[in-house]
């Protein structure tokens, strides 16, 4: 067997067992994340603690421009942030590494696995907001780009998930149905964004079903708001949030349940300007959160039901 392929098998291997398996038709139940994104410039010291208090299972750290944290993490060294975790009995799950770039990621991967994680998020490079035959030559040539960063991923036991972004490659939903058609690698995955969907509402159940379980690690829930990019009152900024806008998630969550999604999830906003936190305090963002988490598992007793 070629080393080329021997890393290939051996590091899909690794990459399945980093995500659990839950069979189509069981019960849905929700993974979240704490977004650090959402506490913006605020100490570390003061984010962790918030995690349980979301009743979240882990951390998403973000950095530059949108929080510190990673910055921080850079600042004090892995082995103190390591007992920082330890100290809030908080675990490391994801590492969003936008400014990396998806082919930039394997410097990452060595950290995110010692501290437990599973989860990269990045975003694709290549020809923007494509449609048809040009969506399906971009994403097959992306995912052919990919494949010495998705087998480095698997053989640390980490997927590598991309957000779906206006203004990028993994845009349109042509190119998402691409994707879940073209894409074999069990280390690569969609970070599923209903944010840069809003002009496709109606097809965001239809791109869960087709991208299956297999292809969608990470889900965010944030809708499309204009306080995203633009200065508006606080009240208008946190629609963004479940149960604070008009988007309806219990068609979403039925898609999740019906192909046995089995990854993470994350409550998510931007505020405007990016960096600062969502309110001026811990306790109230942690509060605000809640808030779209009951929503969520409000409509989650009837999707289960």
């Amino acid at each position: 067997m070629k080393r080329r392929d021997f890393l290939s098998t051996a590091g899909a291997a690794l990459a399945a067992s980093a995500l659990p398996v839950r069979a189509a038709g069981e019960p849905l139940k929700l993974k979240y994340l704490l977004a650090s994104a959402l506490y913006g410039d605020m100490k570390l010291a003061e984010v962790l603690p918030e995690v349980a208090a979301t009743g979240c299972v882990g951390l998403d750290l973000w950095g530059k421009q949108h929080a510190t944290h990673r910055e921080e993490v850079e600042a004090m060294g892995v082995e103190a942030f390591e007992a920082l975790l330890k100290k809030h009995a908080v675990q490391l799950v994801c590492s969003t590494r936008y400014p990396l770039g998806p082919f930039g990621l394997q410097p990452e991967m060595p950290m995110v696995k010692r501290l437990g994680g599973s989860l990269i998020v990045s975003a694709t490079k290549g020809p923007n907001d494509v449609v048809g035959a040009e969506a399906k030559a971009g994403i097959k040539a992306f995912l052919e780009q990919m494949k010495p960063h998705a087998d480095a991923a698997g053989e640390h036991g980490i997927v590598l998930a991309i957000e779906n972004h206006k203004k990028a490659l993994l845009s349109s939903v042509d190119s998402i149905r691409y994707w879940a058609e073209l894409n074999t690698h069990p280390a690569l995955g969609v970070a599923f964004a209903p944010h840069h969907l809003h002009d496709a509402v109606e097809e965001m159940p239809k791109l869960i079903r087709e991208l299956g379980a297999k292809n969608l690690p990470f889900i965010y829930f944030q809708e499309y708001g204009i306080g995203s990019k633009e200065t508006v009152a606080k009240e208008i900024e946190l629609q963004q949030l479940p149960g604070l806008g008009t988007l309806d998630y219990g068609p979403i969550l039925a898609a999740m349940k019906a192909v046995g999604f089995a990854g993470h999830v994350e409550i998510f906003m931007h505020p405007t300007p990016r960096g600062l936190p969502i309110l001026p305090t811990a306790g109230e963002i942690t509060k605000v959160v809640n808030k779209s988490r009951d929503y969520i598992e409000g409509l989650l007793k009837g999707v289960n039901a």
